[in-house]
C-alpha cells in the first residue's frame, strides 16, 4: 500500500488566527505554509485579504500567495491543481506541509479528492443570467438552482452570483447536476485536522477592530486599485469581502462610514458561514482559542502531531 503524504489543515473563522498558529507549529515542525484561501492568490490585494507579511512569516516558507493577477479566475479545481504537487513536494523534502486557511470548498476539494469534470462554458446563457440577476436580483436564480439541484444550493451562498450561474449553466449544457459531477474519492493524504473557535461576541469584536485596522493600513488605496481595473463585477476577485463593500464610496454613493459598518457586517457573517460549513465535519479537531493560553494550545497540538505522524 503506497504511503500517504502527511498534511494540516488549519481551518476556522476569519480572524480568529489561523495564520500565526500555522507559522508557530511549522516552527516547531520544520513545515511549510500552503494558503488555503480563495483571494490571497492575488497579486497587490494584501490588506483587504489579511495576507500575512514578510515579517510575520518568520523566515517560514508561504505557497500560494500572489500567483495570480486579479483579473484571472480562481475556483476550488484551479486550487487543488495548484497545491497538490504543492504539498507532494514538501513531503519529498521531509518537511511538513501546513495548509492555512477558510476557504471551506477549496480545503475539501483537495483532502476529499474532488473530480472536476471540465466542462465547456456557454458565453450566450450566462450573459442571458447576469441579466436576469440586474433586473430581477439574485434571490430568483438561487430559487432555480435549489429547484434543479438542492445539493449544489446548499454549498453555495444565495448571493454568490457567479457559482449559481455556472451551477445553471453545467445543467444547462449536460442535464447533469454539478453536485454529481464533482464527486469525492479518497483522501489521498494522513491528514491532521485543525479548527480554531472562541466566544463569537470576542470573535466579532476582533473582526471589528480588524477592520479598523485595514483601513487604517490603506485599504481604501487597495479598493480604488480594484476599481480602476474595471473588472467584470461577476470576476473573483470583485467578488471578495473587504472591497466589494467599499466601492460605493469609492464612487460616492455612501459614506466611508456607512461602507465599514457593512463590511464589519458582512464579515461577521462571511465568519458565521464558515463556522456552519466546517463544523459538519467530524474529522477536525477543534480548539478554543479563548479557553486556551497559546503555549497550552501549542503543546495540544504537538503532542496531536506526535500521535499521528510518529
Amino acid at each position: 500500500m503506497e504511503k500517504l503524504d502527511n498534511l494540516i489543515v488549519i481551518i476556522g473563522p476569519t480572524a480568529v488566527g489561523k495564520s500565526q498558529l500555522g507559522i508557530d507549529i511549522a516552527k516547531r515542525h520544520n513545515g511549510e505554509i500552503i494558503s488555503g484561501d480563495s483571494m490571497q492568490v492575488y497579486k497587490n490585494l494584501d490588506i483587504g485579504t489579511a495576507k500575512v507579511t514578510v515579517n510575520e512569516m518568520d523566515g517560514i516558507p508561504h505557497h500560494m500567495l500572489d500567483i495570480l493577477e486579479p483579473d484571472e479566475d480562481f475556483s476550488a479545481a484551479k486550487f487543488k491543481s495548484y497545491a497538490a504537487p504543492i504539498i507532494k513536494d514538501i513531503n519529498s523534502r521531509n518537511k511538513l506541509p501546513i495548509i492555512v486557511g477558510g476557504t471551506g470548498l477549496y480545503i475539501q476539494s483537495l483532502i476529499d479528492d474532488y473530480n472536476f469534470i471540465d466542462i465547456e462554458g456557454s458565453e450566450k446563457f450566462r450573459e442571458e443570467k447576469q441579466l436576469f440577476v440586474e433586473q430581477y436580483g439574485s434571490e430568483l436564480l438561487y430559487k432555480e438552482l435549489v429547484q434543479i439541484d438542492s445539493n449544489a444550493a446548499a454549498k453555495i451562498h444565495s448571493n454568490d452570483v457567479k457559482r449559481i450561474i455556472r451551477a445553471l449553466e453545467v445543467y444547462h449544457l449536460t442535464n447533469k447536476k454539478i453536485s454529481e459531477l464533482s464527486k469525492k474519492g479518497e483522501s489521498p493524504y494522513n491528514l491532521i485536522y485543525i479548527g480554531l473557535e472562541m466566544n463569537r461576541k470576542d470573535l466579532y469584536e476582533r473582526i471589528n477592530l480588524r477592520v479598523d485596522s485595514m483601513v487604517d493600513k490603506g485599504l481604501i488605496e487597495e479598493v480604488k486599485y480594484l476599481s480602476n481595473l474595471h473588472l467584470p463585477k461577476d470576476s473573483t476577485a470583485m467578488q471578495a469581502i473587504g472591497y466589494k463593500e467599499l466601492f460605493p464610496f469609492i464612487r460616492n454613493e455612501m459614506s466611508l462610514d456607512e461602507c465599514i459598518e457593512i463590511l464589519k457586517r458582512n464579515t461577521r457573517r462571511f465568519a458565521k458561514r464558515q463556522l456552519t460549513w466546517f463544523k459538519r465535519d467530524p474529522r477536525i479537531c477543534w480548539y478554543d482559542v479563548g479557553n486556551n493560553n497559546w503555549s497550552t494550545l501549542l503543546q495540544k497540538i504537538d503532542n496531536l502531531i506526535a500521535g499521528k505522524f510518529n
